[in-house]
């Protein structure tokens, strides 16, 4: 039974809500598990998709604008929903080890599930190139943190030529699991609205997500849970857009490290994504990611990490282009927090200091 329809039956046996188990065990159906495969969970996924008017009104012609706030997951991103799938598969082969390279999330979701596990983890990250939230996330949970002198691609191809040379499993997305766990939230997308989404909007770094997204649209719409598939939109950062540009970036810039990568694993299979669903790749500027990345905090009272933003920067970029009446969805992949840098250099916010502690010079400056 789907997240939503426990729910709405708790509510009508007036009965109180069983707690929400984690993405394996609520659709266990759907995913390559077994009675033999050991959950490893931290209860992730039933994110909320949430309403953005500042957006659909900005856009216009009676369109809805929503977006899906993944870094609302355990570890503040959507990694989670990959990784929980990928550790418990690693642990059900009993494996001891696992192993990545990360901009930051990918490291932060590793080693919480593998510290869940029982297992070690080690990550590769790129020096100076990871947010400080996220490296943070990192060490807390244990892992055993590896910086590099290059940036995340040469980590990648490292950790990639480890995993098959040493006992220790590889969970960045070119593990399979990874885009099973991730596709369940096209699925939590569809029991909410009743139907998929119009557009799916999607920031893109390794380009594993919006693969999984269609994985999950698909198998909903084949199954006859949704009656239509989404025009699948992915954008990434003007300086950091192989995708776009069809090629490899070898020195990619952006202020959203999250998809700071140049060389995607996952190309052909979004490229893929992009054909089926009559999809757009398009570059943002880093000044139209931070634009979105305020509209969104200051109208909405959404707190996401810029690279999440993209998703809405690329939709107000094609705002002409959006058929009248339709239903969008902007993927927020990770929260605020990951990068507090970020958001205290780029903000509009009022902030007095170092005023007298009297009520008089408080209501002063309330301006009351």
């Amino acid at each position: 039974m789907s997240f939503i329809k426990t729910i709405k039956n708790s509510f009508k046996k007036n009965t109180v809500h069983k707690t929400w188990p984690g993405l394996i065990e609520a659709y266990m159906q759907w995913l390559p598990v077994s009675e033999k495969t050991p959950i490893i969970t931290l209860q992730e996924g039933a994110t909320p998709l949430i309403y953005i008017r500042s957006v659909s009104e900005e856009i216009g012609k009676n369109v809805k604008v929503y977006v899906k706030y993944d870094g609302l997951n355990p570890t503040g991103s959507f990694k989670d929903r990959g990784m929980t799938m990928a550790i418990s598969k690693a642990k059900e082969n009993n494996c001891e080890a696992v192993i990545c390279a990360s901009t930051g999330n990918t490291s932060a979701s590793a080693a919480a599930y593998a510290k869940r596990g029982n297992m070690r983890a080690f990550v590769l990250i790129p020096e100076g190139y990871v947010a400080q939230g996220k490296l943070a996330q990192a060490l807390v949970y244990g892992a055993e943190v590896i910086s590099i002198n290059g940036n995340f691609d040469k980590a990648l191809d490292i950790v990639r030529e480890i995993s098959t040379q040493y006992p220790v499993t590889l969970v960045n997305s070119v593990n399979p699991f990874r885009l099973e766990g991730q596709k369940t939230s096209a699925f939590e997308i569809i029991e909410s609205l009743g139907n998929a989404p119009d557009w799916l909007c999607i920031p893109m770094g390794n380009a594993g997500n919006i693969s999984a997204y269609w994985m999950g649209f698909q198998e909903y719409f084949k199954h006859k849970r949704s009656d239509k598939l989404p025009r699948m939109l992915g954008f990434q950062a003007s300086g950091s857009a192989p995708l776009v540009h069809e090629k490899i970036i070898h020195e990619p810039q952006t202020i959203a490290t999250a998809i700071r990568i140049g060389n995607p694993v996952n190309r052909e299979k979004a490229l893929k994504v992009k054909k089926e669903s009559n999809g757009k790749f398009l570059a943002i500027t880093d000044e139209e990611i931070i634009r979105a990345y305020k509209l969104l905090g200051e109208k909405e009272g959404i707190f996401c990490e810029p690279a999440s933003a993209a998703s809405v920067a690329g939709l107000l970029k094609l705002k002409r282009e959006v058929p009248k009446d339709s239903t969008i969805v902007c993927v927020l992949t990770g929260n605020g927090l990951k990068d507090p840098d970020c958001a205290i250099n780029n903000n509009d916010a009022i902030f007095h200091t170092n005023l007298d502690p009297t009520i008089n010079d408080v209501v002063k400056a309330m301006k009351l």
